[in-house]
C-alpha cells in the first residue's frame, strides 16, 4: 500500500497527540516508540508476548476479586489480554528491542493494545481509552519495572522446560546410542592433535553423552532462580499503588495456567535492581553453547578426509559441498551448530553487561537482556535435536580405518613402559619414526620381548 493511502486517526498521551494508523490497535505511547527506535527490526518473540499477556489477563482478575476494578471492564481487559497470549496480536507488538531499558514502551504497547480490544469487544469501537484505560485499567498495580522481567522469567523457564530440555534429551539419547553402537570399535586417542594411547570410538562419544547431561544438569539448577518473579514490586521495588495480595493472586493464576510453580521474589528490590537469574541462565547456556562446538569440532575432524583427513567416522551427505569441486560433501550440521553456539556465546556477553548496566534500583538493559537470553534457548534447542537427528543418529564407523591408523601410531610404544621402561620403549618408538616401521615390527626385529608377550602387550583392546 503506498504511503499517501494509508489512514490514520489521532491518539492522545501524556505529550499531546500522535497520528497512529487507523487499522492498528497500539496508541500514542507505541507510536512514539516506533518512531524513536527505527534501530534493528528485531522484536520480542512469541514466548515473551505470551508471558505478557498472561501477566495482564490474570492482573484484571486480581484486581477485579480484589475490588479495586469493575468487573465488566475486568472481563473484557481478560478477553483481550486472551488474544494476545494465544498470539492473535502478534503483529500488534511493533516496537523495537533497542527501545528505553526498562521495556517501559513494550509494556505500554500491551496496555493500548488490550485496552483497544477491550473497548472494541465493549462498545464496538477500537476506542483507545474509553472505557477502558491503558494505564488506569490494564496496568492497575503494575509498572513496567517489575512486567518486564516477570514476563521474560516466564518465557524463559517456559521456553526452557517445553523446548530446551527436551531438545537436550533428544541429542543425549542419540550420542548415548551411538556410544554402544561404536563400544568395540578400538581407535588411536589424540591428545595435542597429536596421537595419544588407544580409546574406544564409544567411550568417545560416551564422553560427548556425558557433557550433554552435564548440560542438561547445568539448564535444570537455573529453574528455581526464573521462577522467582518481581512482580508486586511496581517501580522501585516498594509495591507502591499495588494491593499487597496482588502479586501473589497474579502469580498462582498464572502458576495454574502453566503447571510450573512461580512464586513472589522475597526481596522486589534484588529483583529489578538486578539480573542475575537471567545472567546465571545465560552461563548455563553458553556452557551447552561450548560442549556442543566441542563435540561439532570433534566430528568435523574425525570425520575429515574422506581420503585424506582422519576418516574414523562418515557423517550423513545432505548436500553438495562445493560449486566447483565435483564430489565434495561437507559437514553442514556440525558446522552449523558450532555457528549457533558462537552466537550464543555473544549473546551471553550481552548478557553479562546487562547485568551490570542500571544504577540503583533499576536494571537498564531488559529488553536486550530477554531477547537474547530468549534467542539463546530457542538456538540452542534448534541446533540440538539438528545435531542429534541430522547428524549424530546418521554417523557411521570406519572401522578399517580405526584399525590401521592405530596399528601404525607411534603411541603404541606406551605399552611396553611397564615391560622394559621408558627410555626403551621411546627407542623403540624413535627407530619406528625413522624407518617409517610400525612400532610392532620394531620389536618384532629387536626381539626385545617373547612374542606372546608381545602381542598381549601390543592388544588395543586391552589398553582400553
Amino acid at each position: 500500500m503506498a504511503t499517501q493511502d494509508v489512514k490514520f486517526r489521532i491518539e492522545r498521551d501524556t505529550m499531546g497527540e500522535m497520528q497512529v494508523p487507523a487499522d492498528v490497535y497500539y496508541g500514542a505511547e507505541t507510536q512514539r516508540a516506533v518512531d524513536n527506535f527505527p534501530v534493528s527490526g528485531l522484536k520480542f518473540p512469541r514466548v515473551f508476548i505470551k508471558a505478557l499477556g498472561l501477566i495482564k489477563k490474570y492482573a484484571a482478575q486480581a484486581n477485579t476479586d480484589l475490588g479495586l476494578l469493575d468487573p465488566q471492564l475486568a472481563k473484557a481487559v481478560m478477553a483481550a489480554a486472551d488474544e494476545v497470549a494465544v498470539g492473535k496480536m502478534d503483529e500488534q507488538f511493533v516496537v523495537d528491542i533497542f527501545q528505553t531499558g526498562s521495556g517501559t514502551s513494550t509494556n505500554m504497547n500491551a496496555n493500548e493494545v488490550i485496552a483497544a480490544r477491550a473497548n472494541e469487544l465493549l462498545t464496538g469501537k477500537r476506542k483507545g481509552k474509553h472505557p477502558v484505560h491503558p494505564n488506569d485499567h490494564v496496568n492497575i498495580g503494575q509498572s513496567s519495572n517489575d512486567v518486564i522481567p516477570t514476563a521474560f522469567h516466564i518465557a524463559a523457564l517456559t521456553s526452557i522446560t517445553e523446548d530446551l530440555l527436551p531438545a537436550q534429551d533428544v541429542l543425549h539419547e542419540s550420542l548415548r546410542k551411538k556410544s554402544r553402537a561404536f563400544r568395540h570399535i578400538v581407535k588411536i586417542g589424540r591428545t595435542h592433535l597429536q596421537d595419544a594411547v588407544p580409546i574406544r570410538l564409544g567411550q568417545e562419544f560416551s564422553g560427548y553423552a556425558e557433557q550433554v547431561r552435564l548440560g542438561i544438569r547445568r539448564v535444570k539448577n537455573v529453574r528455581d532462580s526464573l521462577s522467582r518473579l518481581a512482580l508486586g514490586g511496581t517501580a522501585v521495588g516498594t509495591g507502591l499503588n499495588t494491593h499487597p495480595e496482588f502479586a501473589s493472586r497474579v502469580i498462582a493464576l498464572i502458576s495454574q495456567e502453566t503447571g510450573w510453580p512461580f512464586r513472589e521474589t522475597r526481596n522486589h528490590f534484588e529483583a529489578q535492581a538486578n539480573q542475575e537469574a537471567a545472567v546465571e541462565t545465560s552461563g548455563a547456556l553458553k556452557t551447552v553453547a561450548v560442549s556442543l562446538m566441542k563435540i561439532a569440532n570433534n566430528i568435523r575432524w574425525l570425520s575429515s578426509g574422506p581420503r585424506c583427513g582422519i576418516g574414523e567416522i562418515n557423517v550423513p551427505a545432505l548436500q553438495p559441498g562445493s560449486s566447483m569441486m565435483p564430489g565434495k560433501v561437507n559437514p553442514v550440521i556440525p558446522e552449523s551448530v558450532i555457528q549457533v553456539a558462537a552466537h550464543v556465546i555473544g549473546n551471553d556477553t550481552t548478557v553479562t553487561i546487562g547485568g551490570q548496566i542500571g544504577n540503583f534500583e533499576l536494571s537498564g538493559m531488559l529488553p536486550v537482556v530477554a531477547h537474547n537470553l530468549l534467542e539463546s534457548i530457542r538456538l540452542v534447542s534448534a541446533a540440538a535435536r539438528l545435531f542429534a537427528k541430522k547428524c549424530i543418529d546418521g554417523i557411521t564407523a570406519n572401522e578399517d580405518r580405526c584399525r590401521a591408523l592405530l596399528e601404525n601410531s607411534l603411541a603404541m610404544s606406551t605399552a611396553f613402559v611397564p615391560a622394559m621402561g621408558y627410555e626403551k620403549a621411546n627407542a623403540i618408538a624413535q627407530e619406528a619414526y625413522k624407518t617409517g616401521k610400525t612400532v610392532r615390527e620394531v620389536a618384532m626385529e629387536q626381539k626385545v620381548l617373547a612374542e606372546a608377550q608381545l602381542e598381549e602387550l601390543l592388544d588395543p583392546v586391552r589398553m582400553t
